[in-house]
């Protein structure tokens, strides 16, 4: 969220959210065996079938994530709609791409809901997401795809958790912003 404030407070345009949830492997949670978000599930079959894991435990995950999604959304939004995408540029924004599998699950999920095009923007991101989302988006924007990458969190000085009053506070401030200096119709 803070990457994604910055970018739309610089190029004066809406913000919003998609809250994609990681489903992590029970053993090892930061390590992704699918995403969700929205209506929109990408499972690993391949890393399930290797790991073992049962059709049980992902879906368990799933559920639990499809909650969290759902209790973070509402949260967020405040009862506020989404910004409608249709015919418009969605910039996709997330703080780096490991597997990419989040950034996958997000992407299919706009891509329902018609936008013009979709671009995928990080400042860093692993050779392999990249590749991948290369073929989902319209463009991918990397500012750094590193020859050695472990993670996300080794390229920030500060890779603290955003919490829901942050979240909160940006996309408020954002909205403050916007109305005090309105986008032009180009740049939505």
């Amino acid at each position: 969220m803070p990457v994604g404030f910055s970018v739309a407070e610089r190029l004066h345009i809406p913000l919003d959210i998609i809250v994609a949830r990681k489903l992590g492997v029970p053993w090892q949670p930061e390590l992704a065996m699918g995403a969700i978000a929205g209506k929109t599930r990408i499972i690993d079959d391949r890393m399930i079938r290797e790991l073992g894991i049962s059709a049980e435990d992902v879906d368990e995950i799933a559920t639990r994530e499809q909650s969290e999604m759902q209790r973070r959304e509402d949260l967020y939004r405040g009862g506020k709609p989404p910004i409608d995408l249709h015919g418009k540029t969605a910039i996709v924004i997330d703080d780096g791409l490991a597997t990419g599998s989040t950034m996958m699950a997000a992407v299919r999920h706009i891509r329902s809901l018609h936008p013009a095009g979709v671009i995928v923007a990080v400042p860093v991101g692993s050779k392999e997401a990249c590749r991948h989302l290369r073929q989902e988006a319209d463009d991918l924007v990397c500012l750094a795809i590193p020859e050695r990458f472990c993670a996300v969190g080794e390229w920030y000085r500060d890779f603290r958790q955003v919490g829901d009053t942050e979240v909160c506070t940006l996309l408020h401030e954002s909205h403050l912003q916007l109305s005090k200096h309105p986008a032009s119709p180009a740049a939505v």
